[in-house]
């Protein structure tokens, strides 16, 4: 389908951006890079007045190292992303999920912050996100605030941005040395997962001392599995090791029913793909 009229503005800086928001109000969506967007505007789901394309801000794009974190501007590119070496030392699961995002064409238009702030609890850089501990700077016409991942994904396909206000960037604290990997399940390839989970874990002499693990697809958010970080603590970096453990993933859990899997097809996946990925982010 085609979309329905509408006018485009292209701002240079973020004042302008808010700028162009602050006149259109409800009649405007911002697009970063539009591999949600457009989608949505082809089957006419929604049709916006005024599209504002954050695109040639520059300020809102690229990396850098900020002492404890690294910052990823929010229209950074998936490719960008997972091909940057601060991220892949610093950060390793967010690399490990980003070479997960659909297909090649899709990570060099999609952007980072597009992606969280769509906010799709099937979106694969949500629960690295959380695991990870990242913060969400925001801008607005009160000046910039910055939302902890635990308060920022509200619910399906909602965040903590006003609608007046824009996400410019995501603060993630190092985890330097800690070993990472992001398990996905999918029926065919590219597909959004029916569950993924995201580990990562610093493992000392073969013995866990800290393991972070977030949920895709399990309710309505990404999800902390904050009951299998607990009990992974002193855990063997083995698979047999987190066995135990990787049964609790489904504590707190609310996942959908739909034509890829029932609830409890999902719950059980879940403790699978949970072991499956502590053990890889561990090196057992």
């Amino acid at each position: 389908m085609i979309p329905a009229p509408f006018e485009y503005v292209a701002p240079t800086s973020v004042e302008e951006a808010l700028q162009a928001l602050s006149e259109h109000g409800d009649d405007a969506k911002v697009m970063a890079g539009g591999q949600s967007l457009l989608p949505v505007l082809r089957m006419r789901l929604n049709a916006p007045e005024w599209v504002i394309d954050l695109g040639r801000i520059d300020s809102m794009r690229g990396i850098r190292d900020d002492g404890d974190a690294i910052v990823i501007g929010a229209t950074t590119t998936h490719h960008d992303v997972l091909n940057d070496a601060l991220v892949k030392e610093h950060a390793l699961l967010i690399t490990k999920a980003a070479t997960e995002v659909a297909d090649a064409q899709i990570r060099h238009r999609g952007t980072f912050g597009g992606a969280l702030a769509h906010a799709d609890p099937a979106g694969d850089l949500g629960a690295p996100a959380l695991a990870l501990g990242a913060e969400f700077v925001i801008v607005g016409p009160g000046g910039t605030r910055t939302v902890a991942a635990d308060d920022f994904f509200v619910d399906l396909f909602e965040t903590a941005i006003g609608e007046d206000e824009l996400l410019t960037e995501v603060r993630i604290p190092k985890h330097t040395g800690w070993g990472a990997h992001y398990e996905k399940f999918v029926r065919v390839a590219h597909q959004w997962p029916i569950v993924a989970v995201a580990a990562t874990v610093k493992a000392d002499g073969g013995t866990i001392s800290e393991a972070r693990v977030g949920l895709t697809n399990m309710g309505s958010t990404p999800l902390r599995a904050g009951g299998v970080e607990e009990a992974l603590a002193g855990a063997a970096a083995s698979e047999d090791g987190v066995r135990e453990a990787a049964e609790k993933a489904v504590d707190g859990t609310n996942p959908p029913s739909d034509l890829n899997g029932s609830a409890e097809y999902r719950k059980h996946l879940a403790k699978v793909l949970t072991r499956r990925a502590v053990a890889a982010a561990a090196g057992g």
